[in-house]
């Protein structure tokens, strides 16, 4: 499918708040007044280093506004914490909510900054409980603090990944109860770097996440749309991207333009014939 964007959906990349909400969310600013799909995720619905995010190129084809609320490193906590955000979402016609990784979520081991939540603030007497050799002091977010923890024990690791994981579909049944408006959930499967190492201990975005994580869900969403992608630099997808120097590294981890497209091409074609 052949999208165009025009007008000044050309300068979606200055960052906006709605209300009084606190969080940073892709610009520009639309309108509320008429029908309105909402998208509520994080980097990859912000579309971080890209034009054209996936919500943008989507609206060309479905035809109603489509509001980003896509937030760089948000994850179910940041949403639940922004009553504009919810109320936002709760009227409109219909939503999109990116799938975001377990990890980022304050629980019963450990906390995270509440609205960057990718950022890891302490631990719990529990986990340093289970694993007493650790120094939580050296760790400053959430994805390499739980690397180190699988690398160490993989045993160990099978509990702290248990509670995890109830802890996020606790959360997301609260998030979309809160919501309450028609959701489908949006499932942007990242494929695990193929080189292995450090970044593919957890496997692939979101972490921790299964297939019947997402089937214990289907009676509180109307459905998952599944996209498997690759980051930007596993799949040579860099073309198109603007990003700084020192931004180089971040920007070969998120999604590049045809990703975008991919995903705004399964976005098309399972909500245009029920909007």
């Amino acid at each position: 499918m052949s999208f165009e964007v025009s007008g000044a959906r050309a300068l979606a990349d200055i960052p906006c708040r709605y209300r009084t909400s606190r969080l940073l969310v892709r610009g520009p600013r639309r309108s509320l007044r008429d029908p309105y799909v909402a998208f509520l995720g994080s980097s990859d619905t912000y579309g971080s280093f890209v034009m054209h995010p996936f919500v943008a190129l989507a609206e060309s084809e479905i035809g109603l506004t489509c509001v980003n609320l896509g937030c760089a490193n948000a994850g179910v906590d940041a949403l639940l914490n922004d009553q504009d955000v919810l109320d936002i979402a709760g009227a409109a016609k219909l939503v999109v909510l990116q799938v975001s990784g377990a990890q980022n979520m304050s629980n019963a081991l450990y906390r995270v900054h509440p609205r960057r939540n990718d950022r890891f603030l302490s631990a719990s007497p529990t986990l340093r409980a289970i694993y007493p050799e650790v120094d939580f002091m050296e760790f400053h977010f959430n994805k390499h603090m739980l690397t180190t923890l699988h690398d160490l024990s993989a045993d160990r690791f099978r509990a702290v990944r248990q509670q995890i994981q109830q802890a996020w579909l606790a959360r997301m049944r609260l998030l979309l109860d809160r919501i309450g408006a028609q959701t489908r959930l949006l499932w942007v499967r990242h494929d695990p770097p193929e080189t292995g190492g450090a970044q593919a201990s957890l496997g692939g975005d979101p972490l921790m996440i299964t297939r019947s994580m997402l089937e214990a869900l289907s009676e509180n969403s109307g459905g998952v749309i599944e996209v498997s992608v690759a980051a930007a630099g596993q799949s040579g997808d860099l073309d198109g991207m603007f990003f700084g120097p020192l931004q180089a590294p971040i920007a070969e981890l998120s999604l590049g333009p045809q990703a975008h497209e991919a995903i705004a091409d399964q976005l098309v074609s399972h909500l245009k014939p029920i909007l």
